[in-house]
């Protein structure tokens, strides 16, 4: 029969009702052209009878409109025809933008000679409107090229170009029944393949050279992710410390220094992701091509996703399941892990923040403009608002100077005394002096001081050494105030809290000396102290004053001099004071017995280098006590800085100090007393009230030390003794003495010049711990995030290696635009039967696909082997040898397959 005929029917094609469980879809049936997908069109309504008889019985139309969403692009059509024994089906088609039409079911005669029992009910439409892949007046240009036959005019629909197409359906076994089935029909021209407006263009490239625009772009991406995620792991592991480079006021402020890094490392990790997706395509493309290969499966497609779209590996973990085992799928789900954590380890890792550094031995600097306890460069550098013109020089001085020693020995003691409440309150009291409240002092208002206790002396060992006398021997050491400066000093070049947004810190231990304090307290009776109370000498001579004149003394009364004081009224504590001529050290004179709760001071001689304390307990009972300073080579001092204040502290005979004095300088000498100290003592002692018992005047002072007497051979754990509470109002001193002082234990200037006009820097031995910003991580678990940039940079190198050597780049079919494409034009796969409703799952999943080349140059998927099969290179044909596209298809699909 004439295949142009209007009753041609071909008998060797089965009718498909397009359903969810047919085993087929839209597609060539196996007696199609292999190289051409054929268009549907729709027949027009008026050429199709409107009733069916069969077996005696009428089907009625349910009239009901079925709406069909067109667009010009690619989407689903969904048919439900309700109220019918149809199947139900998905379909794609290439829809044009159409008002919607109404789609009436129809009965078809049985006597209709267009109907045969293998026709079906077509879906009737105005000619105009087809799906396909042909253009909107594509019916109306048919009818106008090809003659009319049997007399239709140009309005009437054409049947004999048209053919019906349809694959195998179980609609008898699914319906039970025999009822009509859609027909679908296509022209002539397409089935012939000589329509021009059907024919396969020739399609892209599939292999782009290096110097093609996106090989060009991936290998930039590519080069730029690895040498920067190398960049990354190398700052990660040598942990620079960035000093000055970041500070607030620097070149580079924190804030910005975090931003750039984050971003960096955000591009690093976009810029990965974008190449190893490219890098994945490559070698899964490349196998699909290559005849040697298995081909690819469903859920090796589906690594991409892993990287891109992380939460589809548990979304989808099938795929996982199916995929994650072989070699490109642990590399896959190693990338997709790492990149989700790459901005968190290069947080971690890389960029900057605040962290400590290791202690380094240091040489620091700092200025010296006065020898140590130097009481007129104390006055001259007192801030006080009395000019000159309104008082005297010396007088204006040295008043400053007295309020600043009450100011801060009071401050100091009351916070002292504050420690030993709360110890007492705690229940923390004890008798060792290494466990009590250790010295306290403030500088600057903002800087805490912390002395220690040293050369600590056993109150019940010294009891019985000197036949039964209680005896209170304290040293206090406090660290040198010059380092505070020194720490701040430009020269030494020391980030401070203040460049970090405050919140820098730093330490520093210097190897100086330290200034000491050095009471002792020995109770006697009365009759033991006659010799030292001016009052009670038997021929003592007024001289000018008939009776004892506080306001005149010691002036205007006999005193012996020095060169007869050394060997005249010995007492029974010249061994504890040392006193006499096998000491040199002269004996203090009191004026009087003080009264109880009451103190007098010594300051007979001003040359001596200690000062005397002489107080009454409530029951009468006298504690006569020494007080010197000096400094000792046995100490460090350690400054602590932050935004907050400071910590300045000493660490004293501790074996493993090695930036203890001593073993910067091995000649210094220890308790080296300094006489300039007792100058300032004097102005201190008076300044603090206690000379007043001379004049009974009960000052709050004197009654709160003589209460501190000791009572027993041993410290009182609930109180301190009135040797630790002197030693703490002279801490002051000690500070004060220090600052702009040497920072080693003797003046090496001019001793006539004991104060410089122009400061010289003197340099001492340090370590130094600072904070700043620095890479690396702050705590230990960190290291798990080197892992990470390991993996990033390794995968990275991979990478960049694979796109050299591969010459270019070939057609990523696994990016959806293309997979779409080609998989569009492929024949159906009896291998996904069922998944077209929910997707692929199980072992379909597995499958292995393979690209395959028809003539003319269209590319298709069919199902690959299971094992890879080592076939032979078949001649291409004539055509295939002048196509450019087949001689790339057969180079591709011949090439060894990579060990990815």
């Amino acid at each position: 029969m004439d295949e142009t005929s209007e009753d041609y029917k071909s008998p060797n094609l089965k009718h498909s009702d397009y359903s969810l469980d047919s085993s087929s879809t839209i597609g060539a049936s196996p007696s199609s052209l292999l190289h051409l997908r054929p268009t549907y069109h729709r027949i027009t309504s008026n050429e199709v009878d409107t009733s069916y008889k069969g077996s005696g019985s009428e089907v009625h139309n349910s009239e009901r409109d079925d709406q069909l969403e067109l667009s010009s692009s690619f989407g689903i059509v969904a048919k439900d025809f309700e109220g019918s024994s149809y199947g139900h089906g998905l379909g794609i088609g290439n829809v044009e933008t159409r008002r919607p039409q109404s789609i009436s079911q129809a009965a078809f005669d049985s006597n209709n000679n267009r109907s045969t029992p293998l026709s079906a009910d077509p879906l009737l439409s105005p000619s105009s409107t087809s799906i396909g892949r042909d253009s909107p007046g594509l019916d109306r240009r048919f009818k106008e090229d090809e003659p009319n036959h049997g007399g239709r005019g140009p309005n009437e629909s054409n049947s004999a170009v048209y053919e019906p197409f349809a694959a195998s359906s179980d609609r008898e076994r699914l319906h039970g029944n025999s009822l009509p089935t859609p027909e679908v029909h296509f022209t002539a021209l397409e089935r012939s393949g000589e329509n021009p407006e059907f024919e396969y263009r020739t399609p892209q490239r599939l292999h782009h050279g290096r110097v093609h625009w996106l090989s060009i772009t991936i290998l930039m991406l590519a080069i730029y992710s690895t040498v920067f995620s190398g960049v990354w792991l190398a700052v990660a592991l040598i942990r620079p410390r960035w000093g000055r480079h970041i500070t607030t006021n620097g070149k580079l402020p924190p804030a910005t220094a975090s931003l750039l890094c984050a971003a960096f490392a955000k591009s690093i990790e976009l810029s990965f992701v974008t190449v190893f997706v490219a890098f994945l395509g490559q070698v899964l493309s490349r196998r699909a091509y290559t005849n040697q290969s298995k081909g690819i499966t469903i859920a090796e497609m589906s690594m991409r996703a892993w990287v891109m779209q992380p939460g589809t590996m548990i979304t989808h973990w099938q795929t996982v399941r199916y995929a994650a085992f072989s070699f490109l799928g642990v590399i896959s789900l190693f990338a997709a892990l790492m990149a989700m954590l790459y901005t968190t380890a290069s947080d971690a890792l890389v960029a900057p923040k605040l962290k400590y550094g290791d202690m380094e031995s240091r040489q620091l600097y700092g200025k010296v403009a006065t020898s140590f306890a130097n009481p007129n460069y104390i006055k001259s550098h007192c801030k006080t608002p009395i000019t000159k013109a309104m008082d005297d020089d010396l007088d204006r001085e040295n008043t400053c100077a007295e309020i600043e020693y009450a100011g801060q020995s009071y401050h100091n003691y009351q916070q002292y005394l504050i420690q030993w409440t709360n110890n007492i309150n705690s229940g923390n009291g004890s008798d060792s002096l290494m466990k009590r409240p250790r010295p306290v002092g403030m500088l600057y208002d903002n800087t805490t001081v912390q002395g220690s206790w040293i050369h600590e002396q056993n109150v019940t060992t010294l009891f019985q050494n000197f036949q039964n006398r209680i005896i209170n021997n304290i040293s206090m050491a406090m660290p040198h105030a010059g380092v505070f400066s020194a720490a701040r000093d430009p020269l030494n070049n020391i980030i401070q809290p203040q460049d970090l947004n405050g919140l820098g810190e730093y330490v520093i231990r210097a190897s100086v000396p330290s200034p000491v304090v050095n009471v002792i307290c020995a109770n006697a009776a009365d009759h033991e102290l006659d010799p030292l109370v001016y009052e009670t000498w038997p021929n003592a001579t007024l001289n000018k004053e008939a009776s004892l004149n506080i306001t005149t003394w010691p002036e205007n009364h006999y005193l012996p001099n020095a060169t007869t004081w050394l060997d005249q009224n010995k007492t029974a504590l010249d061994e504890v004071f040392q006193w006499g001529g096998n000491y040199a050290r002269q004996r203090p004179v009191f004026a009087k017995y003080p009264l109880p709760y009451n103190t007098i001071v010594n300051s007979s001689k001003s040359y001596a280098d200690t000062i005397y304390l002489l107080g009454t307990t409530a029951t009468g009972n006298s504690t006569v006590c020494s007080i010197r300073g000096s400094l000792t080579p046995n100490c460090s001092t350690e400054y602590r800085a932050s935004t907050s204040g400071g910590i300045l502290n000493t660490r004293c005979e501790d074996p493993n100090d090695a930036l203890s004095y001593h073993r910067s300088d091995t000649n210094a000498t220890n308790g080296i007393l300094d006489y300039d100290w007792i100058n300032i003592a004097i102005s201190w002692i008076t300044a603090l009230s206690l000379n007043t018992g001379i004049s009974d005047g009960q000052a709050s002072n004197s009654r709160l030390l003589t209460q501190l007497i000791l009572a027993n051979p041993a410290l009182n754990p609930s109180l301190p003794s009135i040797a630790e509470a002197l030693a703490e109002l002279a801490g002051c001193t000690l500070l004060l003495s220090t600052l702009d002082s040497p920072f080693i234990h003797y003046w090496n200037y001019s001793d006539t010049v004991p104060t410089l006009e122009d400061p010289q820097y003197q340099a001492f031995n340090a370590s130094l711990r600072f904070q700043d910003y620095a890479s690396g991580g702050t705590q230990q678990w960190q290291n798990m995030f080197y892992i990470v940039l390991l993996v990033i940079f390794v995968t990275n190198v991979v990478c960049l290696a694979y796109l050299c050597l591969c010459r270019g780049l070939v057609t990523d079919f696994i990016e959806p635009q293309n997979l779409f494409s080609i998989s569009l034009n492929s024949p159906p796969s009896k291998s996904l039967e069922g998944s077209f409703g929910g997707g692929p799952e199980k072992e379909q999943l597995e499958t292995n696909w393979v690209i395959k080349r028809r003539e003319q140059d269209q590319f298709y998927i069919q199902e690959g082997e299971t094992q890879p099969v080592r076939r032979k290179r078949q001649e291409p044909l004539d055509y295939e040898m002048q196509s450019p596209l087949g001689k790339m298809y057969s180079k591709l699909a011949s090439t060894r397959n990579s060990m990815f």
